[in-house]
């Protein structure tokens, strides 16, 4: 039997081309600041002053990575964001997932009370000084891991879309586990978050690269100059409001206007790396938990 073709018509074949035109589009608007970024911090400093770097770095060159690699304080800072990034993103995960689930279970007692409790905090918040005030006066977390952290540890949008992922998972699973005699955190740890894969991946995702770019509770919380996040360092070097010392030598003269660029990239390589290893769960996760609320 031979096999029948598909017949293609000429309205399709021209939405092919202009989609395929579109998306190449979309991916050069999205590249091209970074890879902007990379020639500019691989540029010499009379080449990005002259606005000559476009695609390819002109007057090639590392100082500026040395120069930055041998910074005892990018390090610093680079580890500072490292560990309130780990930190904050488990710390918000479980929390997350530990109040989703029971909100996701309509039966139980004031449910209809604690979800419309949960959204209002979505639209209305305490205010900027009364939150510094119940941290640095109240609960006395200034100059402390726990002040970056904890403020914003559960966002109300991830907690609707974890709790909309938890509802859709069938609860006959719960019922033969709890025969079974397994507790209620038993069937959470046990089964609910192993079937939920998607979901925390995408979670961690959202929660990671909030941390990891957070500059702003560090700005307000943070006295302690070594305690600073890189990201509040990414940011002084942008508005030129850091006062960093470069010295008067000439290599140090000559990375001056690439120190910015080549601290994004470095900055910008971990959540890089991390992505592909949640991407398959994303989209999933995304999906499964926008479906039922």
């Amino acid at each position: 039997m031979e096999n029948s073709k598909i017949k293609v018509s000429t309205g399709y074949r021209v939405f092919q081309v202009i989609n395929t035109i579109i998306m190449i589009l979309v991916v050069f608007v999205t590249l091209y600041p970074f890879i902007y970024l990379v020639a500019q911090s691989f540029s010499s400093d009379t080449a990005v002053a002259a606005g000559g770097v476009t695609f390819f770095p002109v007057g090639f060159t590392t100082a500026t990575y040395k120069y930055l690699l041998s910074d005892s304080r990018f390090f610093r800072y680079y580890g500072n964001t490292i560990i309130y990034s780990v930190v904050g993103t488990l710390i918000s995960v479980f929390g997350t997932a530990l109040l989703a689930y029971p909100l996701s279970k309509s039966r139980l007692r004031l449910n209809k009370f604690f979800t419309p409790f949960v959204v209002f905090t979505m639209y209305f918040s305490g205010g900027l000084i009364p939150n510094y005030i119940l941290v640095t006066q109240w609960l006395h977390l200034g100059n402390t891991i726990w002040a970056v952290v904890l403020p914003g540890a559960i966002s109300t949008f991830n907690l609707l879309l974890m709790k909309s992922f938890f509802a859709g998972l069938p609860e006959e699973l719960e019922e033969a586990a709890s025969i079974d005699g397994m507790g209620v955190y038993g069937i959470f740890i046990k089964i609910i978050l192993p079937l939920s894969k998607p979901i925390l991946a995408t979670m961690t995702l959202f929660y990671l690269v909030g941390l990891w770019n957070e500059w702003f509770g560090p700005f307000l919380y943070l006295d302690d100059d070594a305690l600073k996040p890189i990201s509040l360092w990414v940011r002084q070097l942008v508005e030129g409001a850091n006062n960093v010392d470069i010295g008067s030598s000439g290599e140090a003269s000559s990375v001056q206007a690439t120190l910015k660029s080549a601290t994004m990239v470095l900055t910008s390589l971990p959540i890089i790396c991390v992505y592909p290893f949640v991407q398959k769960y994303f989209v999933q996760g995304m999906t499964m938990g926008a479906v039922k609320g």
